[in-house]
């Protein structure tokens, strides 16, 4: 059966002016869940696109420091290398440096990957904390208020790498993934974890993801290929957050600049 998923892409002109429009999305949503329900549960991705948005999000005298609702959150990472935390590698490290140090968020509210242990364990202690954190009963699936994503230039997404086993898993949260390309495992939230989050958004900058981009979402449907294209929320939206380099190949935006495409996804057709 087809599935048709609405993208909306925002370009911003470069990577100072796409931090600030990310931290400031992540602050809007985390502030709309505080107020429906009292939390907000968030689970970012690791990268040197996503460091600048923690970095903006971090600043004292910031206007999304003081109106994040920082009592109320519980951060989560959508991977994490197989390294210990304080490994220069590690995508909790990175964000402890660019923001957990600096914001009035307590260690209890924040659930890392524990990368320093053996990669099957880390997955299941990984989902067992989840489980823990959101009250979730037997095969229950988290519903994150927001996961943010990046994009490599080889198409991948969270941990999810091409041709790799944990492309296939449709039933965990959290997996151990061997990837070949890098020689290395990895622990990653799964394709089904991170479609059933309320909102899901990319945050891609850089020339070298202008090409992958574009194959992502205007190629056939090659998921093995091109991971990203797994991502296909439940709530059939999903949204770019680009700075205009990543954004050179995609059809032209509006005076706003904004984009639009309709995806058609063909469940029948995944690797699974």
């Amino acid at each position: 059966m087809e599935k048709l998923i609405e993208v909306e892409y925002r370009v911003y002109p470069d990577p100072d002016a796409l931090a600030k429009a990310a931290a400031s999305h992540l602050m809007e949503i985390a502030m709309k869940s505080v107020a429906e329900k009292g939390c907000a549960n968030i689970a970012v991705s690791g990268g040197n696109t996503p460091k600048n948005m923690f970095a903006q999000l971090a600043v004292p005298t910031g206007e999304y420091y003081s109106a994040m609702p920082w009592p109320q959150l519980q951060l989560f990472f959508v991977d994490e290398r197989m390294v210990p935390p304080d490994d220069q590698d590690s995508n909790y490290n990175m964000t402890r440096e660019a923001m957990l140090g600096h914001v009035p968020l307590t260690p209890e509210q924040v659930t890392r990957i524990k990368g320093e242990l053996i990669p099957e364990e880390a997955a299941f202690q990984y989902e067992s904390a989840i489980r823990s954190r959101l009250g979730l009963q037997q095969a229950e699936l988290p519903g994150f208020d927001v996961v943010q994503l990046g994009m490599g230039d080889d198409g991948h997404t969270a941990s999810l790498f091409p041709h790799t086993d944990a492309l296939h898993e449709r039933h965990r949260i959290a997996v151990a993934n061997y990837v070949p390309q890098k020689s290395a495992w990895r622990v990653t939230l799964t394709k089904t974890a991170i479609n059933n989050a309320a909102e899901v958004f990319f945050l891609i900058g850089g020339k070298d993801k202008a090409e992958p981009l574009r194959r992502v979402l205007q190629d056939p449907y090659e998921p093995s290929i091109l991971p990203s294209q797994l991502i296909q929320p439940n709530n059939d939206r999903l949204l770019f957050l680009l700075d205009g380099d990543a954004a050179a190949r995609l059809p032209a935006t509006d005076a706003n600049g904004v984009g639009r495409i309709s995806l058609r996804r063909y469940p029948k057709l995944s690797i699974d």
